[in-house]
């Protein structure tokens, strides 16, 4: 698994809502094996609204788009992800249907991290699981931030 090159990926995208866990190489090599790691052609979901799926992404190469069905038009996109993007992460917090679907615009590579895999991580190395939790509910809660912000009227 290139996981360095995941490793260098999310610790180098400069966005409000990057995934910022406080891990060194080492801890992210405990990691790795947790990861399963997926090829996806442009155009391929990775994610489709409604299903119900407990997985986080981590995006490693490639770009993503975000977006609703059945919205009014012109409100159906909601995000373009870059490279060190992690996505699906309300998965790992609960058994709801998707918000939306996550689609690849260009060639990607990502690596998921499924609810039973934290789960057995959690066993076995609690503070990492710990760690990445809080560092997806971080991003959870930028990205609630930034919707709110875009919602409310500015008097």
């Amino acid at each position: 698994m290139e996981i360095d090159e995941l490793v260098r990926a999310i610790q180098t995208l400069n966005a409000d809502d990057a995934f910022r866990a406080r891990l060194n190489v080492e801890q992210w090599r405990t990691i790795a094996p947790y990861l399963t790691r997926h090829e996806i052609r442009a155009g391929d979901l990775l994610i489709k609204q409604g299903d119900a799926d407990r997985s986080m992404y981590f995006l490693a190469q490639g770009s993503l788009q975000v977006f609703i069905t059945g919205g009014p038009p012109g409100s159906n996109r909601i995000a373009i992800l870059r490279t060190g993007s992690v996505v699906g992460e309300p998965g790992l917090f609960g058994d709801s249907p998707r918000m939306a679907n996550v689609e690849a615009t260009t060639p990607c590579v990502v690596y998921a991290l499924r609810g039973p895999r934290l789960e057995e991580l959690a066993q076995r190395s609690p503070a990492l699981a710990l760690e990445l939790l809080r560092s997806a509910g971080a991003v959870m809660a930028a990205r609630m931030r930034a919707t709110l912000a875009k919602q409310t009227p500015f008097s």
